[in-house]
């Protein structure tokens, strides 16, 4: 594999980590900032970042989907099969955004917090998701 055949892989994980130390950075802030608002009990910090994911999180997702589909139409990418597993993966990230969500309403509420498990995982699927967008393979 020659050097010009492994930049799109450079730059698709350049993207990756980008994005991954943005999501850090992230959620270091929600949390300072919830930690600076709420009580140190968990339902008043969960109720904080509700508001957080409704302000910030959700509307960035849809903007992510309609912007997407622009890009999308524009290249004229809808039959391409790394579309097609960027999609999936997508998919399941929204789902576990919602299961984030209902979890965040529940702590709220006064429920017990549990062990949320699915972080790596949704680093993963972003950093998938980044990889082939920006390398587009065939």
């Amino acid at each position: 594999m020659s050097a010009f055949a492994l930049y799109p892989w450079i730059k698709a994980l350049h993207v990756a980590a980008s994005l991954m130390f943005t999501a850090g950075v992230i959620a270091v802030a929600a949390f300072l900032w919830a930690a600076g608002k709420a009580a140190a009990d968990v339902a008043s910090m969960a109720g904080v970042l509700r508001r957080w994911d409704r302000a910030v999180t959700t509307p960035s997702m849809l903007l992510v989907v309609v912007l997407g589909f622009v890009l999308v139409r524009s290249g004229g990418w809808f039959g391409a099969p790394w579309l097609h597993g960027k999609l999936a993966i997508a998919l399941l990230v929204a789902a576990a955004h919602g299961m984030q969500v209902a979890r965040l309403r529940r702590l709220a509420g006064g429920a017990e917090a549990t062990r949320w498990r699915l972080g790596p995982w949704l680093v993963a699927g972003f950093a998938c998701i980044a990889m082939l967008a920006v390398a587009k393979p065939a």
